[in-house]
Formats: structure tokens, C-alpha cells, sequence
């Protein structure tokens, strides 16, 4: 009799064993996932790579159309003013500079601006005027591009102290104490028409600078977000 209680007890064991067996060889539901493994949702830096060559492709395209919107101005209603200076600026060309010798005769040096003894600074004066005063000014107002506006600029702040040398040239007795004809209307006008210019065109040229900087600072920032992003990527961090 004790022998083959003790076969029942040890087959009451064994089938114990064989049910709990199943039960622990499958895994708990809430188990955490293997370190290795890397779940799709919820995780921010995992990048989809069709997207990435695709944005890739269209990068060079993104940055061109960038620059050539940092390269271009936006003069907005100072438009109208510099517009309207260099209308004054074609308009002294026809007035007269000095005495009987009009801005075309001090720039073609004709033989009227030879009779009233125009000087250097006359001449410089009115080349300036024609060449940045007017011909870039135009250029940069047409194009909107951000270099002629930048030329314009340095030209008519060149030709601005020119005319105003050619100005008191116009009141100094010259050689021998000859003493010829005072500045004209068109000298002084045109003195004038460039100065306001100048000063237009610098705030243009500055503030399209100072949104520059921005972007550029912009630029490089998202050009460091976009290598650490790679650099994690590369080193498998999340």
C-alpha cells in the first residue's frame, strides 16, 4: 500500500509540472520589448527614407530659389522717390550748369563748357550722375537686384560730394583771379536730385541687409539641426 501511494503521489507531480510548464514558457503581455528592438510609433527620430530621398532631390532646387530671394530688393514706396530723383537728374542734364553751358555740354565737353572754364569736378560730377545716379539706379529699380543697388548706392554718394565740390569749385575765383559764371540751376538741382538718391538708396540697401543676415543666420542653424540629426541616425541614438 505505501508503495502505491507513493507512484500516485509522483504521477500527481509530474502531471502538476507538465500544466505549469506551458504557463510559464509564455511570456507576460506587459513585458518590455528586447533593448534591440525599436518600436515605429512614437518615435520622433525615425525618418521614413523615401521622404528623405525625396526631400533630398528637391534640396539644391530649395536653396537656389533662396538665394536668388536674398539677392533681390524690395524698395517698396521708395520706389516712387528714387524714381522721381532720377527724373531730376535727367532734368539738370538739360538745365543749365553754369552760364550758357548745359549739363549735356559739361559732359560732351562741348565748346560752350570750354568758354565757361568748367573744371574737373564739373566733369566727374556729371559722369557720376549719368553712369550710378542714373544707369544702375534704373537697373537696380527694374531687376530688384540687391549688387546694383549696392553699386548705385556707392556711385551717387561719390558723385554727391563731387557735386558739392563742383559747387563751391563754381564760387573760387580760378588761375590769374579769373572769375567765371556761379553754379547753375541744373548744378544744384542735380546736387540736390542726388543726395535725396543717395540717402534712399542706402536704407533700401540696409534694411534688404539686414534681413540677409537673418536668413543667413537661419540657414545655419537648420544646417546644424539637420548634420546632429544625421550624426544620431548614424550612431543608431535615440
Amino acid at each position: 500500500m505505501r508503495d502505491m501511494s507513493g507512484t500516485g503521489d509522483d504521477d500527481r507531480s509530474d502531471e502538476d509540472r507538465a500544466a505549469s510548464e506551458p504557463r510559464d514558457a509564455t511570456p507576460p503581455a506587459n513585458d518590455a520589448p528586447a533593448p534591440g528592438h525599436r518600436s515605429g510609433e512614437g518615435n520622433e527620430d525615425d525618418v521614413n527614407p523615401a521622404e528623405t530621398e525625396q526631400f533630398e532631390e528637391f534640396r539644391e532646387d530649395l536653396d537656389a530659389v533662396e538665394r536668388r530671394i536674398a539677392g533681390e530688393i524690395d524698395p517698396g514706396v521708395r520706389a516712387m522717390v528714387v524714381a522721381g530723383a532720377v527724373f531730376l537728374l535727367l532734368l539738370s542734364l538739360v538745365l543749365p550748369h553754369t552760364g550758357g553751358a548745359r549739363g549735356f555740354d559739361v559732359l560732351l565737353g562741348s565748346q560752350a563748357a570750354t568758354i565757361e572754364h568748367v573744371g574737373l569736378p564739373s566733369r566727374v560730377f556729371v559722369w557720376f550722375v549719368l553712369i550710378f545716379g542714373i544707369g544702375f539706379s534704373l537697373l537696380a529699380l527694374m531687376t530688384r537686384r540687391w549688387v546694383l543697388a549696392w553699386i548705385a548706392v556707392a556711385g551717387s554718394a561719390i558723385g554727391s560730394a563731387f557735386g558739392v565740390f563742383s559747387i563751391w569749385h563754381r564760387q573760387t575765383p580760378g588761375l590769374n583771379n579769373y572769375v567765371g559764371s556761379g553754379p547753375g540751376i541744373g548744378l544744384v538741382l542735380g546736387t540736390l536730385a542726388i543726395v535725396v538718391l543717395t540717402f534712399h538708396w542706402v536704407k533700401v540697401v540696409w534694411s534688404r541687409t539686414a534681413l540677409q543676415l537673418a536668413a543667413e543666420e537661419q540657414r545655419r542653424i537648420a544646417a546644424a539641426r539637420e548634420e546632429e540629426r544625421q550624426r544620431r541616425d548614424r550612431f543608431g541614438e535615440d
